[in-house]
């Protein structure tokens, strides 16, 4: 009888764990400074030299002997340095006064010891409000989407913890009328009550900027409940409430001048009073919801009036764009007492349009205001009145907030609101993605305080009311070369086996200029194959109209054939506070958190 013989053979290709060199440019800039020699016989940088290196070839300004001598020591762990992490993998610290080659390099490597960008305030803070950008949260006490997810203090936390400096709450009355509860009118989310929403602000208001906190409230409640939120406001915040004086704000206070403080913004009382009471009771009438029986304002009606939303808010089929008229009637319930209580915490006022869109941009002299579109609204306004939407902002704050479609908490392009000078572009901070992503890189600048100043170009006004237009074509003002060496980390942040079964890592990595649609620019590495070290070493060059609102984005990927790439890290950081020279660039997940380990080297020249 014959035999069959069956042989099997398995191909797998090893994990390599290249050794860690430092790039050709490393090597040739520590042999430019090298000015000692070690006890190995090798060339070395002493602190004077490393001085020079950081003033001549990295731009620092104003740094001493002091300084270098502290960041020797932070990288051999004399204080517990986050660098040590680094350098105790991979090459033992010498104790003199001098750095080897290998100690050059991981302090060149080190985030925390070379970061891309500053960590600290720098920008001007005693300006209006309005001249500022601030990070500002959407229906910020959602954990999830905006028709049936838990409304709860943690994603305010979270916000918080981020550097958010406007928090959103959504006002209802809860089922027994007489307390509040916050949550998205009309859908099915559950409520949170509001005590612990304001508790929980209380104690992370400050937690990572101590710049002022805005509280935009978003009003459904009787005069009754709303002097009872004007108490609890008071209780809770006590003297970290900013209380303004009686006067109209003809010019809103500077951060500098808020710091430690909370400060309120909603609209008026008289602008809540119970309106149309005949459509609300036909209303009811089609509706279990017990939220159903109150009123909804016009700038929740935008938000809300979408045709995803029409099953759960069947009210916001009465809804009028903001641009439109609306005649309101007094309501003999609420008293002039009531009334102050309320009104005497509101620092920023709001109110929804009247009349035409161009007439509710209309800057009033006498005072200042905030101003509330949905991003379609913004469109519009930027399209038909441009010129208005920036004299607007220039002394007013204005407000840009999600349509009512992004039922998955999504986000916007805020580039439109940005080149107009819109304030407070209002996101989803629970919706992570592209364009989150990019927010969070924008509100990296000036320290992460959630305050950036706005590009002066922007505030600028001509004797005839000339202001900046977006649309005229402008010459390229500066070029930003991005020289991409190389990354590591992931082999200490994820598994042998996360990106591929059998076989090490095929890093690329993207990199790309989000700003004004002139200097918008995708480009990318070669891919390097099996290897847990990329080497790239290749450089890109970006030309910039307006560096000024442009944003590095920077994204590695692992590639895979068959399949949808993997995705390796990402981080966006604004390119006006790039630091120029050899850098060492933290990644970061899709939800924002900074990886322990992972990082890329890289290089940045302005030209």
């Amino acid at each position: 009888m014959a035999t069959s013989t069956y042989n099997c053979f398995c191909f797998t290709r090893k994990f390599k764990m290249g050794e860690v060199q430092p790039p050709d440019d490393v090597r040739r800039v520590f042999e430019t400074y090298a000015d000692g020699v070690g006890g190995g016989g090798g060339p070395t940088i002493s602190a004077e030299g490393l001085r020079r290196f950081l003033v001549e070839s990295q731009a620092e300004k104003g740094i001493g002997s002091a300084e270098v001598t502290a960041l020797m020591e932070k990288l051999r762990g004399a204080d517990g340095g986050g660098a040590k992490h680094y350098l105790e993998k991979i090459v033992k610290p010498s104790s003199s006064g001098f750095f080897s080659i290998e100690e050059f390099y991981h302090f060149l490597f080190s985030p925390d010891l070379n970061p891309p960008i500053k960590h600290q305030v720098h920008q001007d803070m005693t300006l209006p409000i309005s001249h500022y950008y601030v990070f500002t949260g959407h229906n910020s006490y959602l954990t999830g989407n905006q028709l049936s997810s838990d409304c709860s203090d943690i994603p305010i936390i979270k916000a918080l913890q981020r550097g958010v400096r406007v928090i959103e709450l959504d006002m209802w009355p809860n089922s027994t009328k007489d307390n509040v509860d916050i949550l998205h009118g009309r859908t099915l989310t559950s409520p949170v009550e509001i005590i612990k929403c304001l508790r929980s602000i209380k104690e992370y208001a400050f937690c990572a900027s101590p710049y002022p906190l805005i509280i935009t409230l978003e009003d459904h409640l009787t005069p009754n409940l709303q002097a009872k939120v004007a108490e609890m406001i008071k209780e809770t915040f006590g003297d970290m409430l900013y209380i303004p004086g009686d006067e109209p704000m003809k010019e809103f206070p500077s951060p500098d001048d808020l710091k430690n403080r909370i400060i309120i913004s909603t609209k008026p009382p008289k602008e809540y009073l119970e309106s149309n009471e005949a459509k609300a009771n036909g209303s009811r009438k089609s509706s279990n919801s017990n939220a159903s029986a109150e009123r909804i304002s016009v700038e929740e009606a935008d938000e809300a009036g979408a045709k995803d939303l029409s099953d759960c808010k069947s009210e916001a089929s009465n809804d009028k764009d903001e641009d439109e008229s609306e005649e309101e009637e007094d309501d003999p319930k609420f008293g002039k007492d009531t009334a102050n209580q309320y009104r005497k915490l509101i620092t920023i006022q709001a109110g929804k349009p009247k009349g035409q869109l161009k007439d509710a941009l209309r800057v009033d002299p006498t005072c200042v205001r905030r101003l509330s579109l949905s991003e379609q609204k913004l469109t519009k306004a930027c399209t038909l009145h441009s010129a208005d939407v920036i004299r607007f902002t220039q002394r007013n704050l204005l407000r840009v907030f999600p349509k009512g479609t992004r039922v998955r908490s999504s986000n916007y392009k805020p580039m439109l609101a940005w080149t107009h000078g819109a304030q407070m572009v209002a996101f989803n901070m629970q919706g992570h993605g592209k364009q989150l992503r990019l927010m969070q890189g924008f509100f990296k600048a000036n320290g992460g305080c959630g305050y950036v100043r706005k590009p002066n170009f922007l505030m600028k006004m001509g004797e005839n009311g000339e202001v900046f237009d977006p649309s005229v074509p402008l010459p390229v003002k500066q070029t930003l070369k991005v020289k991409v060496y190389m990354g590591d980390g992931w082999r200490m942040d994820f598994s042998k086996t996360h990106f591929d079964t059998y076989s090490p890592p095929d890093f690329y990595t993207k990199v790309g200029i989000e700003g004004v649609p002139a200097d918008t620019l995708k480009m990318k590495t070669k891919v390097i194959e099996d290897d847990w070290i990329p080497v790239w070493d290749e450089e890109f060059s970006f030309p910039l109209t307006v560096p000024e609102l442009a944003l590095l984005r920077i994204e590695v990927k692992e590639y895979d054939i068959s399949e949808k790439h993997d995705f390796g890290g990402q981080t966006c950081l604004p390119v006006s506070e790039l630091r120029p020279g050899i850098r060492a660039v933290p990644l970061f997940d899709k939800k924002g958190t900074m990886y322990k380990s992972v990082r890329l080297l890289m290089h940045f020249k302005f030209v």
